[in-house]
């Protein structure tokens, strides 16, 4: 019995979506095959493109959502975060930015973690978390997913999600902040690093029996934090911490 041809598709991914792509198929248009009726999003989503990282797709030449039902012989051109180009009268494939920008970050993240508080931004983990808990602390309290896993930005709950490509701890920090363009939020030394609550000047009498015998002769300046209690000053650790998020922010567009 003859074979009967199965419909296909011609896809092209472009820019840093290409990371998530076999090698093979990097760069270079190539055809899908597939069966029945596939929506835009299954089909990206099994090349291994999570859908959080798209913003724009085009269905030969015309802007599509991720619902667009394949078609045989459909052109698909895919696009990443768009950081110049206005494309606000086509499909918007994501949520409009969140107003208030928080996140919740996977496990292994701590070096992130601890330096996006480092620079002021509202970051929830917690590494006993579920993917599910996550995604539902997402969805409920407005939060950015912050994670290395592409299986986690898969799931059709989540709207909202960073995924961290490899790097320095400073290079992925730098990625985020440009990738959402928040420069402008970042308030250095705010922040708590042990619990990611606001943390206020404390006068030195207040504390000066929880203060180094050493530290009291070089440093008056001294912030709290109320909710776990945490005291910080401007040590040699203060000083080290800085130049990383000089670092940071001087490599920023």
């Amino acid at each position: 019995m003859k074979r009967v041809p199965m419909p296909k598709a011609t896809f092209r991914f472009y820019e840093e979506l290409n990371d998530f792509l076999l090698k093979h198929i990097r760069k270079v248009d190539f055809e899908v095959e597939f069966k029945g009726q596939r929506s835009i999003k299954d089909m990206v989503e099994a090349l291994g493109v999570p859908h959080t990282e798209i913003d724009l797709i085009l269905a030969n030449g015309k802007s599509v959502d991720f619902s667009y039902i394949l078609q045989d012989g459909d052109r698909i051109s895919v696009y990443p975060v768009f950081e110049s180009l206005n494309i606000a009268n086509i499909t918007r494939l994501r949520e409009v930015p969140l107003r208030k920008t928080r996140f919740i970050a996977d496990v292994n993240l701590d070096d992130i973690v601890k330096y996006m508080r480092l620079l002021g931004f509202d970051v929830y983990c917690e590494s006993t978390l579920s993917d599910k808990e996550i995604i539902e602390i997402s969805k409920g309290e407005n939060r950015i997913i912050l994670t290395k896993s592409k299986k986690l930005l898969k799931f059709r709950e989540v709207s909202h999600g960073i995924f961290i490509r490899p790097g320095t701890t400073a290079e992925q920090v730098k990625r985020i902040i440009d990738h959402l363009n928040i420069k402008d939020q970042v308030r250095p030394f705010s922040r708590c690093l042990r619990c990611n609550s606001l943390i206020e000047p404390v006068s030195k009498n207040e504390i000066m029996d929880r203060i180094p015998p050493r530290t009291k002769t070089f440093c008056d300046e001294y912030s709290q934090c109320k909710s776990c209690d945490k005291v910080y000053w401007d040590g040699t650790h203060f000083i080290n911490m800085k130049k990383v998020i000089n670092h940071i922010l001087g490599n920023l567009a």
